[in-house]
Order: structure tokens, then C-alpha cells, then sequence
């Protein structure tokens, strides 16, 4: 026992060295319960990404075990790296040579398994002969990229549609008071509450009788219409946390109202836009139900239409084919995360006020 402890004062050190086991204990328990907790999430991904890049089943589950075997202690040894080392420049050049090395052992165990052929749909301009050939029906499908033309049309039509008036809304809502406005948000809330399901046969009786049945701009209404409820409680919800006084400072320094929204209050709420757009034309690129019911034409087909099509028909007998189309799909969702996870980290919806 030190001197201090037997004059009664705290030893720093101690509690300091206590301290600091306590929290690498913790951070290192969290970090296990986060690999653990995500496994079943990426097993299918990395499943669906080995049976695309690898083909039949015996080569792909042995590229599936091999890489989990590669990749499990990487990440182990990551989250050591992450409570062993301070120094954040050290830090990174051990990540970067942990990272290194893996991909070296991956590419040594599961090179020899690896091949582009599943993504000959891609190059094949008449992807009808890749599914002939493979058993399918083959006769009705266009281009991949068609579909992936429809598919970005649609979601990006969408996308800038709800939110310029999710926007708009969002923002009439915030900053002024009239009549029914109670009403009106009580309105949103239960339109929002409405199962998309239980609207598919109204839904289709109305966009054949306004004449967009076979439409993608049909498609396009009806999401937006879906989306819009939300999307303006969102909105609202981020302009009522920028201050009026803001505002109020840039008219009372001359600008008007119109300017004042344009170069002060919008872009308090980039972030909210940003992940308004991002969720609808997430919405829009994975739509299959209105798709499906609304959209006949082999020319006007989406990715997910398309996808549904190449697994009815030829599921039994090339999957991997199958796999391959369902990796190029969730391909843009992926760089569209990428891209943005830095405002969707960020995104704080305030308080709604009623």
C-alpha cells in the first residue's frame, strides 16, 4: 500500500489503470457483439457474392468458408488493433497492412475459384440466347440495361420529386399557421399508416382510367404519392429545429423571404434533404409490388422485374447467373451508401411540433 492510499488520498494511477481496462473490456465486448449481431446480415451478401463469382454450389461454398475463414480473424484482430493502439498514424498503417495481407491470403485460397462468366448477361446485348441456353424461356427479356435504365429513371424521377415538395411542405408546415393545420398533419399520419398492399386494386383501376396503366410515369406517381406522407413529417421535423431567429436576422438585413429560405434556412437542412433523397430513391430502385401490377411491356420492365422474371424461369437451372443479376442490382444501393453515410450518420430529425 502506497503512501498516499495510507494517507488517505486516491491513488490516481491505479484508478486511472482500472479505468482503462474497464473500458477496453467494454469497447472489446461491444465489438464482439457487433460481429456477432451482424453475421446474419452479411452471410447472405457474401453468399450471394461467392455464388456470382464462383458459380455452382461446391465451388462457392468452399469460397464462402474459406473467406469466412480469412475474413473472421481479420476482423478480430482489427478490433484488437482498434484497443491496443493510441497513436491514430500507427493505427492506420497496421490497418492498412492488415487489410493488405488479407486480401492476399483471400486471393491465394479462393483465387483459383473465381471467374467472370455469371456476368455474361452484362456484355450480351441479347441476354434472350444466355437464356436459352440456360434453360429459360428466353424469348421476352430485353437488355439488362434497359432495365437498369427504367429502373434509374423511375427512382431518380421519384427521388426529385418528393423531395422538392416533401421540402416545400415541410417547410409551409413548420413556419406558418392556418387553419386545419392540426388536421392536416393528423391526415399525413394516417395516409402514412395505410398498408401499400390494401391500395394495389384502386390503385390500378385509377391509372387505367387516366390512361397510365403501362406507364413508368404511372409507377413514378404512385410512389411518390406513397413516400410523400413521411417524407414531409421528416422535413417539417428538421425545419423546426433551425430557429426562427435566423431567419428573422436575414430580413431584417434586407433579403426577402424567398431569399432568406434559399441562403440561410435550406442549408440548415442539406442533411435532412440528403437523406429524404437517398431513402426515396432507395424506394424507388427496389419498387416490385406497383412494378408488377401496373407495368407489362418487356421495354418498360425495372431491375426487380426483371430479376423475377430471370429467377422464375431459370432458378433451377443456372443460379448462379441468378446470384450474379442480384449482385448488380444492390450494387448502386451500395455506392449510393457509400457516398452518403456521412450525412446519414449525421441526420437528427428535431422535435415535431404539432
Amino acid at each position: 500500500m502506497t503512501a498516499a492510499i495510507a494517507a488517505g488520498r486516491p491513488d490516481w494511477d491505479a484508478l486511472a489503470t482500472r479505468a482503462r481496462k474497464r473500458r477496453r473490456a467494454t469497447t472489446a465486448l461491444l465489438y464482439c457483439v457487433l460481429v456477432l449481431g451482424s453475421l446474419p446480415v452479411v452471410v447472405p451478401y457474401l453468399w450471394l457474392l461467392t455464388v456470382a463469382v464462383s458459380g455452382r454450389m461446391g465451388a462457392s461454398t468452399v469460397v464462402l468458408w474459406r473467406t469466412l475463414a480469412v475474413v473472421m480473424p481479420a476482423l478480430v484482430l482489427w478490433s484488437i488493433l482498434r484497443l491496443a493502439v493510441e497513436d491514430a498514424r500507427r493505427l492506420r498503417l497496421f490497418e492498412f497492412s492488415l487489410g493488405a495481407v488479407t486480401l492476399l491470403v483471400l486471393g491465394a485460397v479462393i483465387g483459383p475459384y473465381l471467374h467472370a462468366d455469371n456476368f455474361r448477361f452484362l456484355w450480351n446485348a441479347n441476354i434472350a440466347d444466355t437464356l436459352k441456353g440456360a434453360g429459360g424461356v428466353g424469348n421476352r427479356y430485353p437488355s439488362v440495361w434497359v432495365a437498369f435504365g427504367n429502373s434509374l429513371m423511375l427512382a431518380g424521377t421519384q427521388m426529385v420529386l418528393v423531395v422538392v415538395t416533401s421540402t416545400f411542405a415541410g417547410y409551409y408546415l413548420s413556419r406558418f399557421d392556418f387553419r386545419g393545420r392540426g388536421g392536416y398533419l393528423k391526415g399525413l399520419l394516417i395516409l402514412h399508416a395505410f398498408p401499400a398492399m390494401s391500395l394495389i386494386v384502386p390503385i390500378f383501376l385509377i391509372m387505367y382510367w387516366v390512361g397510365l396503366m403501362d406507364t413508368l410515369t404511372g409507377v413514378v406517381l404512385v410512389i411518390v404519392a406513397l413516400e410523400l406522407p413521411f417524407a414531409i413529417f421528416v422535413m417539417k421535423g428538421f425545419f423546426d429545429a433551425v430557429p426562427w431567429d435566423i431567419e428573422m436576422s436575414a430580413m431584417t438585413d434586407g433579403a426577402s423571404r424567398r431569399q432568406a429560405f434559399f441562403l440561410v434556412v435550406l442549408p440548415q437542412v442539406k442533411v435532412g434533404m440528403i437523406a429524404v433523397a437517398v431513402f426515396a430513391f432507395l424506394r424507388g430502385w427496389e419498387e416490385y409490388v406497383f412494378v408488377r401490377t401496373l407495368i407489362f411491356a418487356n421495354s418498360n420492365w425495372t431491375m426487380s422485374l426483371y430479376l423475377f422474371w430471370m429467377q422464375d424461369d431459370i432458378m433451377g437451372t443456372d443460379y448462379a447467373m441468378v446470384s450474379a443479376m442480384g449482385l448488380f442490382y444492390v450494387l448502386p444501393s451500395i455506392v449510393l451508401y457509400t457516398l452518403c453515410q456521412k450525412y446519414l450518420t449525421q441526420m437528427s430529425v428535431g422535435g415535431i411540433k404539432g
